[in-house]
Parts: structure tokens; C-alpha cells; sequence
């Protein structure tokens, strides 16, 4: 069997394994790979056919089939199989495992005889109630044993895994945007080019939700709100952008004066086209849509839950956070941005700078890579800023990465 080429001519091998494959979590795995690739990595990826295996093959990674649920079921052995035969392929020096689904997998199919990075994107038992919520915590306790570092989006999302009994090797990387693929322009302008507003009055206060319609993102809590705000803001109008599971019991909740967009391929026309951007999540690890909405200048209301009242900046707090599954408070927060102009350019601006300061998706991408360095061996250098957070910190310092060779270790094919 031919031998690998000598580490020191060769980048790591880096593979990525993602379901779902759509949403928040497809979009962190787009830009990750595309900064990788141009940092000289030799970056693959592993999910089922979809819209993100296209945009993965145009950046240059190679992208293999793994056929998976979007949920742990019956057909979980099959998948585990079909991902260790993915491995045997690639011989990837690490895997970086995205989301509930794909960290299971990888850590059944590597069982630690290779770094293995999982990033939750939210915990699994955050998402279920029950038995099954017990039964998903059973497997993260468990499971940790297999993860060589457990990245958390959020210090929040991290202080519910120690809270949770989840003795991980953690390493917290805030999720980042690209700001200049999300960035201000002229919402007359833009709304003019999106067909599902054509009709509506020029200036109509708009109200936009960007994320898929499920229990998580709580839409229907928005929906409750929805009444309270139209009486005190007749003319205004709220669209709801993306798909999911709950799409026919929330239209069948809407008014009249609630659009929906369905899933779109660039939510940025909808972010610049909004007055005000809402996210009333029941959870979350790190929602990406407060941070594309404040990169595009907009400000936003969300709940006050883990990963997103992280994501604003401090100064937001009285006037753009609210509690989860309170429609009154909700109602009030979004009418009275959409009531105050001045409010809401003061906001926007203030909003961009936080990100470009902090969440930008170059930032993320060099601290996961400081991550890697560390698993893999080599140690980083302090040269610049960047932003990431060690194991049990509340506060972020700030590093930057020179790229030099990282030192390979026994694959799990030796």
C-alpha cells in the first residue's frame, strides 16, 4: 500500500461531517471550508445530496455522499457503516463533526482513534422533551469520551453542557459573518427587486424572520405577537423567509398581513429590505440571522436565550431583548422599533461595528483552525488578533495564526 506523503510537505487532512444540511449550520460549514481551502488545507466533506454538497465541489473541496436521517432512527447502524467507509477513503488526520446527527456518527464510527472536533450548533436535548431529551443527554454524557474537543458557539452553550454533566475538552469559537456579503444598502432599493413585496406601499413598516419554520425558532410565538403589533402599527407587514416542517401550521396561524417568502439561496435582500429583523427562538446555539441582520446594518429582536443574547451587543439588551414564548413583550419591543426611525439607524450602525469587531467569519475561522493546531500538534503563534475563548472562560482573549506545518499523527488506517 503506497505510504503517505512526509507532514512536512503535505497539509492535514481535514474532513467535515454535517446533517443537517440546510440552515445556520450549512452556512458555518460553507465559509469554514471556504477559509480552510485558501489556508492551504486539504479540506473534504461528507453529508447527504443537497444544495450545500454543490456549493462545497465549487469551492474545491472534495464532497463524498453520506446517506443519513436528519435524526437518529433505525437506519443509524447503515449510516455509521457508510461514514467508516467514507474514512477509509479519505484518511482524513481529523474530522470536525457538525450538529447532533453527524457528531453521533462520527464519533461511533472513529471512537477517538483520530482528533474528532464535534460543535454541537445547539444541544439534542435541547431540542426534544422526554424520554427522548433523557436519552439524548445519556449519549452526550457518554459520547464526550470520543470528542477530542467539543467547540461551543456561544459560552452559554458550553455552560449548559458543564451544567448538563458533559465532561468535554471544550473550546468556545463564536459563530462569524461575512460582512461583506452581509453588509447595508438601500432598503427602497432593494425592496423593489423582491417579488413577494410587489403591491405593498412603498414605506410599509416591515418586520422580517430569517430561519427555518419549526418548533426552535419559535415563529408561532411571533405569530401570537403579530395582532398586538398591527394595532398600534396598522400598515406594517412581517415576512417570514425559509421552510421547514411547521410551514402549513403557520400559515394557517398568518393573517393577511404576514408574507412568506419560502427558502431562499441569499437571505441578504431580506435583511436590507427589513426595518426591523426578528429571531424568537425557544433555543439556540448561535443563531448566524442576528448577526447577517446587524452586518447589514438593521436592528433586531430576540429572545433571551442561550447563543443569542450573546450575540447583541450589551448596549441592546432593554430595548431588543426579550424573554422566550412572551408574545406581549415581543409585540412591544418590534412596534416600537418599527415607530422610531432614529432608533433604528442608531441601532443598525451600532450593531455593524459590533460585528465587524467581533463575528467576523475570518476571526471564527482562524480560532477553529488554532484548534486544530492544537490537536494535531503544533502549537500556535501569538501574532495578531483574533478572537477565541479557552475551556471555562468568560472573557475572550484575542490570537492570531502563522500557517506552518502541523505534525501529523498515527491515523486511525495505521
Amino acid at each position: 500500500m503506497p505510504t503517505d506523503p512526509s507532514p512536512s510537505v503535505r497539509p492535514p487532512r481535514v474532513l467535515h461531517l454535517t446533517q443537517p444540511v440546510d440552515g445556520g449550520v450549512a452556512r458555518v460549514v460553507t465559509d469554514l471550508v471556504r477559509a480552510q481551502l485558501a489556508d492551504g488545507l486539504d479540506v473534504s466533506a461528507a453529508c447527504p445530496d443537497s444544495p450545500l454538497t454543490d456549493r462545497l465541489r465549487a469551492l474545491g473541496a472534495r464532497v463524498r455522499h453520506w446517506q443519513a436521517t436528519r435524526s437518529p432512527g433505525a437506519s443509524l447502524v447503515r449510516e455509521v457503516w457508510h461514514l467508516s467507509r467514507v474514512i477509509d477513503e479519505l484518511r482524513p488526520d481529523l474530522v470536525h463533526a457538525h450538529s447532533a446527527k453527524a457528531g453521533l456518527a462520527a464519533r461511533l464510527a472513529v471512537r477517538g482513534r483520530i482528533p474528532t472536533v464535534f460543535q454541537p450548533h445547539a444541544w439534542s436535548f435541547e431540542a426534544v422533551g422526554g424520554s427522548t431529551a433523557a436519552l439524548a443527554l445519556r449519549w452526550e454524557r457518554w459520547g464526550v469520551r470520543w470528542a477530542t474537543r467539543v467547540v461551543c458557539v456561544s459560552e452559554a452553550e458550553r455552560a449548559t453542557g458543564v451544567h448538563a454533566g458533559i465532561a468535554g475538552r471544550w473550546a468556545v469559537v463564536p459563530n462569524g459573518i461575512d460582512p461583506e456579503r452581509f453588509r447595508p444598502a438601500c432598503a427602497d432599493t432593494v425592496r423593489a427587486g423582491l417579488a413577494p413585496l410587489a403591491g405593498l406601499p412603498a414605506r410599509a413598516p416591515l418586520a422580517v424572520c430569517v430561519g427555518r419554520l419549526c418548533r426552535q425558532k419559535g415563529q408561532d410565538v411571533l405569530l401570537r405577537a403579530w395582532s398586538a403589533v398591527v394595532r398600534r402599527v396598522p400598515d406594517a407587514r412581517l415576512v417570514l423567509v425559509g421552510d421547514g416542517p411547521d410551514r402549513d401550521r403557520l400559515r394557517a396561524l398568518a393573517p393577511e398581513s404576514v408574507l412568506f417568502a419560502g427558502a431562499v439561496a441569499d437571505a441578504s435582500p431580506w435583511y436590507q429590505a427589513a426595518d426591523v429583523v426578528v429571531l424568537p427562538s425557544r433555543w439556540e446555539g448561535m443563531a448566524l440571522a442576528p448577526l447577517e441582520a446587524m452586518a447589514c446594518g438593521r436592528p433586531v429582536v430576540v429572545t433571551d436565550v442561550d447563543g443569542a443574547r450573546e450575540s447583541l451587543p450589551s448596549s441592546f439588551a432593554a430595548r431588543c431583548l426579550v424573554p422566550p414564548e412572551n408574545p406581549e413583550l415581543l409585540a412591544g419591543a418590534v412596534s416600537g422599533l418599527l415607530l422610531d426611525p432614529p432608533l433604528r439607524a442608531s441601532l443598525g450602525d451600532l450593531g455593524r461595528r459590533h460585528v465587524l469587531s467581533l463575528h467576523d467569519v475570518r476571526h471564527t475561522a482562524r480560532a477553529v483552525t488554532d484548534v486544530y493546531r492544537d490537536l494535531l500538534g503544533t502549537r500556535p503563534a501569538t501574532t495578531g488578533a483574533c478572537p477565541s475563548r479557552a475551556a471555562g472562560s468568560a472573557g475572550a482573549h484575542r490570537t492570531a495564526l502563522r500557517v506552518e506545518p502541523f505534525e501529523h499523527r498515527e491515523s486511525i488506517h495505521s
